[in-house]
């Protein structure tokens, strides 16, 4: 999905946090190395210690010390991920004003190798993370790229912008009560854990299904309309995310560990959300299987 050139996205909130200390790179890292650095925020594990490097615990928000990012147009969106992201929030906090009484916004910020968060140290050894607490999304960029060199993703604009919604899902689960309602975090494909995440996917796909129609204040549309092969590679993304798709390239398989569900679950709630809109997105009703849902 294109940003159009010409679309205002100068009125984000996005912050770019100071960088606290020097990480392992993504280049070299063998296969535990790769699972590591996924399988954190994937599977609910804490992976970093198999790096050699990363730290554990708490730690203050990242907006002590962050300045807002240079992203003004939707060009800059189009050519630069970390505008991409500033772009996706103002369009995110569009969306979700519209449709949660009461909406808070979330802060969203776009570091490069590791910066503080309420939740512990926010790393490219953890990818991607939406941090209850101080109600922020933390996202390295770098994260996109390590998809599409070690995982053979395409990992292009629409998986990018499925990422950034999918987090923005688990911030309206934690407003609006979800996350409180179902607090366990057992694992196997029909857990609260896995629907927490199923439900997350269909909240993504649901934004960017309105996200064509969204405007600017100058009623210039943000983005254009995706293409077939732009919906491919968010389904692409959610392939590679699946449980079982990152389990099978660590050699083993195991369901009863599943916490974000199955590949071809993780594209079914994805592809529900953008065909039917957020009406049937309650995967706490939902008979969650391990390969299909019915």
């Amino acid at each position: 999905m294109t940003f159009n050139p010409d679309a205002d996205i100068s009125t984000h909130k996005t912050r770019r946090p100071g960088r606290t200390a020097a990480v392992a790179g993504i280049g070299g890292v063998g296969v535990l190395g790769i699972i590591a650095l996924i399988a954190g925020p994937l599977l609910g594990i804490d992976l970093t210690p198999f790096l050699g490097g990363g730290t554990q615990g708490g730690g203050a928000p990242a907006s002590e010390e962050s300045a807002a990012l240079l992203c003004d147009t939707g060009e800059d969106a189009n050519t630069q991920d970390d505008c991409r992201m500033a772009g996706a929030q103002v369009l995110l906090d569009d969306y979700w004003a519209d449709h949660v009484d009461g909406y808070v916004e979330p802060t969203l910020y776009v570091f490069t190798g590791q910066t503080q968060s309420g939740c512990g140290t926010a790393s490219n050894s953890v990818g991607p993370f939406y941090c209850p607490p101080d109600q922020s999304i933390y996202i390295d960029p770098d994260f996109y790229e390590l998809m599409r060199t070690q995982f053979g993703a395409s990992a292009g604009n629409l998986a990018q912008l499925y990422i950034v919604g999918h987090e923005w899902g688990h911030h309206i689960q934690n407003i609006t009560g979800v996350m409180a309602d179902h607090p366990g975090r057992e694992t196997g494909p029909g857990s609260d854990g896995v629907r927490i995440e199923l439900q997350a996917d269909c909240y993504a796909g649901a934004w960017l299904a309105d996200a064509a129609n969204q405007t600017d204040a100058n009623g210039v549309h943000y983005m254009q309309e995706p293409s077939e092969a732009e919906l491919a590679d968010a389904l692409n993304a959610a392939l590679v995310v699946g449980d079982d798709h990152i389990q099978e390239m660590s050699g083993f398989s195991n369901p009863e560990s599943f916490t974000h569900g199955s590949s071809a679950n993780r594209q079914f709630w994805f592809a529900n959300g953008y065909e039917n809109g957020l009406g049937v997105c309650d995967t706490f009703a939902a008979d969650v299987k391990i390969s299909d849902v019915s």
